[in-house]
């Protein structure tokens, strides 16, 4: 070993460098303290070349300057010295500067210090610096190690100035840098192998980070981001010793000496703590970027004193600057509230803002046990946003909300998958599960229990752990009580996640064709063809969120043919729901004046009832009058009796006003006599529909020779149900009954429709109606809704 390697090793403070030469210490092996120590020595060292290159005499204008991890002093025990001699240009001539330049590096090299060096004037380190932004960043660093300092400060206050000077300008370029260099490293806070330098969520963010507020166009996050900075750089540390080398990225086969080095109990530990530490520096970094372009905006179109721009969302939520954030007043401590701006933001894309995230983790409660019907609610319909789940669920994560929910996720939290299929995390996993599971709600009649299944399918993945699937299957069971599902939904729920290998083992390592394996799968369903497609949905889903090695064409063809196989031998499972009771209740007396409307609150929302004369059109106009309103229906039940239609609606308040009953009824006498102006804001709404997420429509058999009973499953919107009244009106059909209900943003209704005054539909008839009901859900425009 190199002695100038040596000395460093030894200033870290290391078990491995004093095993390695009998010494005792009881100094930590890494923290801020050893750095600390080796970027005196490293100045030490250099202050005592320099003075030997420079002589006896004192020179003006020229400097040995630092930059990088030695400016910042953060130097690990093998890094690079990132030097520049600066001169300016009257006090030496170039061969001096060149022969003095001779002297600094010869001995660092001999002594064995890698070095990456320069000799530049203060217009040269300008020039550079505007031409390349990866120097113009490393610049703004730059600090004196030995001669004229005021030469060091004055290049530094250049550098700065044209940083911020040109700000404008140079930011593009720097946020395309940074996503060009995370592509090309990767996630640090998800690979196994992760690059603790150049990887998103790693130490060369930290820079940018510095960069940023340097600008003077935001001030970057502190107090977390500093501890996972630092806990970042401890790995690092251990890395430069365990290897011998100065490199960054940790291998899997460093990962058991780091550990040992830095005390954890084995390199799961240790790459659970990287990952928790990227994620921070990830999330601090994005939130400044933000602050950062929304400041450069403000500053360029703004004339006079800037007004915060609020568009509200509903439940007391604002979109401000391409954020999600509280209103005003708002009770951040609500979980209710919590879930439903988090659900908000995941369907838009949007990031829930710092302040908010701040707020939640020091205002956040937990839920009662079990979990109110609405916040169960709220929280599947989290699940079901889509893709911007993923940024918003780690924002609940790092604001502590969602330990809260579920105390069992932190045993997963952060934890790695050393399996050769896993491109993710545990918990990372899980929640890429939930999106892709999302994908597939229409091919299953409870989307929600396939979404709370596949977000706990692997909770059993915990430290020690033999068996996850059976480990996991009670916690899950647990979670789904908790949260207030029914005791026969948690079962399912648990079923799912013991069994949710099954499909799959069975598909790979038997024969498809044999009918001993088919039986096989439907043992395990319980023979249930709900049961079968939930399985499917999650074997999928699991699947393709593990990476491209667990979703092969060959693999998706076995167990695609095995569900088919199985699903066949079930038969059909279509079966018509039950009809509403004729009982009356909770209406009351059917005598009175008609249209009647009662209006209960509830934590949700309310339950609206509505008596009304039965008429062709009359589901659609009550539907759109709700919605015209800003009411969310959750669910719905309606039937007629004796010429009666009797409506209950369950319904959310997206303004937190209910209407006033008195309001609704006259609106309804006025849509009854031919008046649309109530429904008139409906006009021009187009639906938001999720990609991938396909509207399914199909007859239900054996409903009467005098009825078609249909089940529609569509992604919810406002207006949904108008839009698909408004078909059953055109085809002249009479809405007999309804069960109208929503599981985690997918509608699942199920309507028994009579012909108005003319004989049952045909099968052509039949086919066209059920065409232009998904054309109703996908937003298609109809010029004529009955196809004729």
């Amino acid at each position: 070993m190199r002695p100038s390697e040596s000395a460093r090793l030894k200033l870290a403070g290391t078990r491995e460098f004093q095993a390695q030469s009998g010494g005792t210490s009881t100094d930590a092996p890494a923290g801020p303290g050893r750095r600390g120590r080796l970027t005196a020595y490293a100045r030490e060292t250099l202050c005592d070349i320099w003075q030997e290159a420079c002589g006896t005499h004192h020179r003006d204008g020229v400097a040995l300057a630092a930059v990088g991890s030695l400016a910042r002093g953060d130097l690990g025990p093998l890094s690079d010295f990132d030097l520049v001699l600066l001169h300016d240009g009257r006090t030496l001539g170039n061969d001096d500067v060149e022969a003095l330049a001779a002297r600094v590096w010869y001995p660092l090299w001999d002594a064995g210090f890698r070095l990456d060096h320069s000799v530049r004037t203060r217009a040269q380190c300008r020039k550079v610096a505007a031409d390349d932004l990866t120097a113009a960043v490393g610049l703004l660093d730059i600090t004196t190690v030995a001669g004229d300092p005021e030469l060091v400060a004055g290049v530094q206050g250049s550098i700065a100035h044209d940083w911020r000077a040109n700000a404008r300008r140079r930011l593009p370029e720097l946020f395309d840098g940074v996503r060009a260099r995370h592509e090309r490293y990767g996630d640090v806070a998800t690979s196994i192998d992760p690059d603790l330098k150049e990887g998103r969520g790693g130490l060369r963010d930290m820079t940018v980070l510095r960069a940023l507020a340097t600008a003077w166009l935001t001030d970057r996050p502190h107090g977390d981001v500093d501890l996972a900075h630092a806990a970042l750089l401890d790995v690092r540390d251990a890395l430069h010793v365990v290897t011998g080398r100065g490199r960054d990225r940790l291998v899997r086969e460093e990962q058991d000496a780091v550990a040992a080095l830095l005390g954890h109990p084995d390199s799961d530990a240790l790459m659970t703590a990287v990952t928790q530490a990227a994620r921070s520096v990830s999330f601090a970094l994005d939130a400044t970027t933000r602050r950062a372009t929304q400041s450069q905006r403000a500053r360029t179109l703004r004339s006079g004193p800037r007004r915060p721009r609020l568009t509200p969302l509903g439940y007391g939520c604002y979109e401000h600057d391409g954020e999600v954030v509280l209103g005003p007043g708002a009770d951040a401590g609500d979980p209710l509230l919590i879930l439903r701006a988090a659900r908000l933001a995941a369907a838009r894309s949007l990031p829930l803002a710092p302040a908010t995230v701040a707020r939640l983790a020091v205002a956040a409660r937990p839920p009662t046990d079990p979990w109110p019907p609405e916040l169960r609610d709220a929280f599947m319909d989290l699940l079901a946003a889509g893709p911007g789940l993923v940024t918003v669920w780690e924002a609940l994560d790092m604001g502590r909300f969602i330990d809260l929910l579920i105390p069992e996720w932190s045993a997963v939290r952060g934890r790695p998958q050393r399996g050769g299929v896993h491109v993710h995390t545990v918990d990372r996993h899980l929640i890429e599960t939930v999106v892709r599971a999302g994908e597939l709600r229409a091919q299953v009649r409870r989307p929600d229990l396939l979404l709370l299944a596949a977000l706990l399918h692997d909770i059993g993945k915990v430290a020690g752990s033999r068996d996850h699937s059976a480990e996991g299957a009670p916690v899950a069971a647990a979670i789904a009580r908790r949260s207030g599902l029914q005791s026969d939904e948690a079962e399912l729920v648990r079923l799912l996640v013991r069994e949710h290998l099954a499909l799959a083992d069975l598909a790979t390592r038997r024969d498809v064709a044999e009918p001993a394996t088919v039986t096989a799968l439907l043992d395990v369903v319980g023979h249930q063809r709900d049961v079968l497609d939930l399985l499917a949905g999650l074997t999928r889903a699991d699947a393709l969120a593990a990476g491209p090695k667990a979703w092969t064409p060959w693999r998706a063809s076995l167990i695609v043919e095995l569900a088919d196989r199985a699903r066949a031998s079930l038969g059909s499972a279509e079966v018509a729901a039950p009809e509403p009771s004729d009982v009356p209740e909770p209406h009351g007396h059917l005598d009175g004046e008609v249209p009647r409307v009662t209006i209960h609150r509830d934590p949700a929302g309310a339950r609206i009832e509505i008596t009304d004369h039965d008429r062709s059109g009359l589901f659609a106009d009550t539907a759109g009058l709700l919605s015209a309103h800003g009411l969310v229906v959750r669910s719905a039940r309606v039937r007629t009796l004796g010429g009666l239609a009797l409506d209950t609606w369950h319904v959310e308040a997206t303004t937190g006003d209910l209407p006033e009953a008195a309001g609704l009824v006259r609106s309804l006498r006025r849509m009854e006599a031919g008046d649309r102006t109530p429904l008139r804001s409906l006009a021009g709404r187009r639906p938001c529909r999720a990609a991938g997420l396909v509207t399914r429509a199909t007859v239900i058999p054996g409903a009467g020779a005098e009825v078609t009973a249909i089940e529609v499953r569509a992604q919810d919107h406002p207006g949904l149900l108008y839009d698909v009244g408004r078909v059953f009106a055109g085809f002249a059909l009479a809405v007999r009954s309804a069960h109208v209900a929503t599981y985690a943003g997918q509608s699942l209704d199920t309507f028994y429709l009579t012909p108005d005054g003319r004989g049952p539909l045909t099968p052509p008839d039949v086919a066209r109606l059920i065409g232009a009901v998904i054309d109703a859900c996908d937003g298609v425009d109809e010029a004529d809704s009955t196809g004729r």
